[in-house]
């Protein structure tokens, strides 16, 4: 059976267009500015998220450091959720490299931080304190089941962030799945944030990279810490290819893997054993709880492996299964009935 793989969306492969468009890309050297297809790829990412400019990264966790790197300077603050991809999972990299104090604000299920919460959190000018510069958010929120930030939401962390004269970072590693699950353009989620990081990478299908798009000073900074941290590249047309491909012609498919997502869901949370509230999956992310008497993660984990399907285990009987443009339907399908016959049977020895 050829093996079903749900740990990630970052499991796909480039297009068979997208192979062509790379083999044959115009290309140059970035660093001097001088590669046309690259320059293509960030004037569109630039437009699609309402911005002056934009700038390709290898990945999104550069994309996220080099952000708070531009916008803070050493022993500024930055309030951020403590589910967010940035705090938990990105080796802490702003404080580490940037000198930067990551302030966590609990998140509510949906991903967002409690407005009061975040007013209450920025810190008055004192001189036992540092100054808070930045609020950082999620869209979609990884950790919360893919949930998606609506423009409301958004709009409303702008106003209170001009009130105390902060700046916004939007972590859109997803910003794509964000705006097809509300029904939007990008731009609505993206307008009121000071910069924005989204992933080609992951529901996109492209094999490299990121954007980060801001004002035209904000990404001359970016750039050149993307050229501190190393992430200066040469002949990145080649890579960009698959980003153009990506942005052209594969945003809207991701309602697949949001159906796909949902029918996952849905199908799980009737298994016993399982803990799922489908109503929470409104893109391509489901977190689930495995609560069986005779099976414990790693058996279940291994037991699914042995029928070639691959889900994460983030934590002790947490798993994520993640769907993309390499699982189908029929896919879906087949895990149910696999998870269904593995909780049934209630094998728990190795």
């Amino acid at each position: 059976m050829k093996p079903i793989d749900l740990r990630s969306d970052t499991l796909t492969q480039p297009t068979t267009v997208m192979r062509e468009a790379m083999a044959n890309a115009e290309v140059g050297d970035d660093v001097f500015e001088e590669d046309p297809t690259l320059k293509k790829l960030e004037l569109l990412a630039a437009k699609k998220t309402g911005k002056e400019s934009a700038l390709f990264v290898p990945s999104g966790t550069m994309g996220n450091l080099i952000s708070v790197l531009s916008h803070c300077q050493r022993g500024d603050e930055v309030l951020l959720g403590d589910r967010s991809h940035i705090f938990l999972h990105e080796v802490g990299g702003i404080s580490a490299l940037g000198g930067v104090h990551p302030r966590t604000l609990a998140n509510n299920p949906d991903g967002t931080l409690p407005l009061p919460l975040i007013e209450q959190s920025i810190r008055h000018q004192d001189i036992h304190y540092p100054a808070t510069r930045l609020i950082c958010l999620e869209n979609t929120h990884n950790f919360c089941q893919g949930s998606p930030l609506n423009p409301e939401y958004m709009d409303n962390v702008a106003v209170l962030a001009a009130k105390y004269g902060l700046k916004i970072h939007l972590d859109g590693a997803r910003i794509f799945n964000a705006a097809v699950a509300l029904e939007l353009e990008v731009v609505n989620l993206t307008q009121r944030v000071d910069s924005v990081m989204f992933c080609l990478s992951k529901g996109l299908s492209a094999p490299v990279g990121s954007l980060v798009c801001g004002s035209r000073d904000f990404i001359q900074r970016a750039r050149k810490f993307r050229k501190m941290v190393g992430g200066g590249m040469r002949q990145a047309g080649h890579l960009a290819a698959a980003g153009l491909i990506a942005l052209e012609s594969l945003v809207e498919r991701l309602k697949d893997d949001h159906m796909h997502a949902k029918l996952l869901a849905e199908q799980l949370a009737s298994i016993k054993g399982i803990e799922l509230d489908p109503s929470m999956v409104k893109t391509n992310i489901i977190y689930f709880k495995l609560n069986h008497p005779q099976i414990e993660g790693d058996n279940f984990l291994s037991q699914l492996e042995a029928k070639s399907i691959k889900i994460l285990m983030t934590d002790p009987g947490v798993f994520r299964a993640v769907l993309h443009r390499e699982v189908s339907r029929e896919q879906v399908e087949t895990v149910v009935k696999t998870i269904q016959s593995i909780l049934t049977t209630g094998r728990g020895a190795n």
